[in-house]
């Protein structure tokens, strides 16, 4: 798959989360120059100039210093194109990155990958390749996009939040609390190299295939609109969208959506209440769709469901199900067996 698919792969995330950013993608398509025809041709690829303009109109409608960042932080590996590649020729972690880094190329000829194994710690950089890259838009928001999809893809491959021991990152900003936030360690700002820092002792860390088709399956339960127009979405649909393509390691807290939506928890509660309903009511809605699902596909034991969904205790996810639906969750996915 060429470097044109896979961007224009990307190209369709971008519209998609534009969606749920309150971006109209029907606008943002027109400003770019980009055709439904075009979107929906999987043979043609979209121009570079058609890739760049989409990602200037969409960091400009935003209004989102960070809109990279927030992205990344809700892209899945699927939307790549790439994830058959690293999971067919990966057993651990160091394999899938040492594959993701050669692949890169692919999404971007803006930065390299490189890889460096220390004693104790093995350390992912990022090194630019246009010159004054900080001064070029879209460079830095894919600088940002692909230093957050490395750590927080390694949570759907291992299953657990993955937290890099350190991070350098070369641009200067005002806003590290962000960064960090996203990034889930302290960041060095204004550094003279873009850089994520793990433990060694992830490097040898096994890769679970059914991780991946566990992501698989809550992603075919996302509506995935095949044309984008000027439509707007209630706030709460784009707020159950986004939870049901990011919850597999619990749900994401009322704040990180605000984050990542650029908006304060309070004109997020506010909204919602205007369309009465409240966050509570759309997390509970989503943990019930996960959960059925999760047992329809039918091999996924009742306590990894409990565990992804947020519940410390398997007794009270088993209590929450008996009163969505009137039996245990057990006796759910056995009934669905007979």
């Amino acid at each position: 798959m060429g470097m044109e698919n896979q961007q224009k792969k990307l190209v369709i995330s971008l519209l998609a989360y534009a969606a749920q950013r309150d971006i109209s993608p029907g606008a943002l398509c027109e400003l770019s120059n980009i055709t439904d025809k075009e979107l929906q041709q999987k043979d043609k690829p979209l121009t570079q100039k058609q890739v760049g303009d989409a990602w200037a109109n969409a960091i400009n409608l935003s209004r989102d210093e960070f809109f990279g960042l927030h992205f990344g932080e809700s892209l899945q590996l699927s939307a790549l194109g790439i994830v058959g590649e690293i999971i067919k020729t990966s057993g651990t972690v160091g394999e899938a990155i040492t594959v993701a880094s050669s692949l890169v190329h692919l999404i971007t000829d803006a930065f390299q990958l490189e890889i460096s194994q220390q004693e104790d710690t093995f350390a992912v950089q990022f090194i630019p390749q246009l010159p004054n890259w900080q001064n070029v838009l879209t460079a830095k928001q894919t600088l940002d996009l692909l230093m957050v999809f490395v750590v927080h893809e390694m949570d759907g491959l291992m299953l657990k939040k993955i937290k890099p021991q350190k991070v350098s990152y070369m641009p200067q900003t005002v806003n590290n609390a962000e960064l960090e936030r996203v990034m889930r360690s302290p960041v060095i700002a204004g550094a003279n190299k873009n850089t994520l820092v793990f433990d060694k002792a992830l490097w040898d860390e096994p890769i679970i295939t059914a991780n991946y088709e566990l992501q698989k399956l809550l992603l075919k339960q996302v509506p995935v609109a095949d044309k984008f127009d000027n439509e707007p979405q209630a706030l709460n649909t784009r707020i159950y969208n986004y939870l049901m393509g990011n919850s597999y390691l619990g749900m994401v807290s009322l704040d990180d959506i605000a984050s990542n939506f650029n908006l304060s928890t309070r004109t997020i509660q506010r909204k919602l209440k205007d369309e009465q309903v409240s966050f509570q009511q759309i997390t509970n809605e989503v943990r019930k769709s996960l959960a059925i699902n999760y047992l329809k596909a039918g091999d996924v034991p009742v306590k990894q469901i409990s565990y992804m969904l947020g519940y410390n205790e398997l007794s009270a996810f088993t209590r929450t199900f008996k009163r969505w639906m009137g039996t245990t969750p057990g006796a759910y996915a056995r009934a669905l067996k007979n």
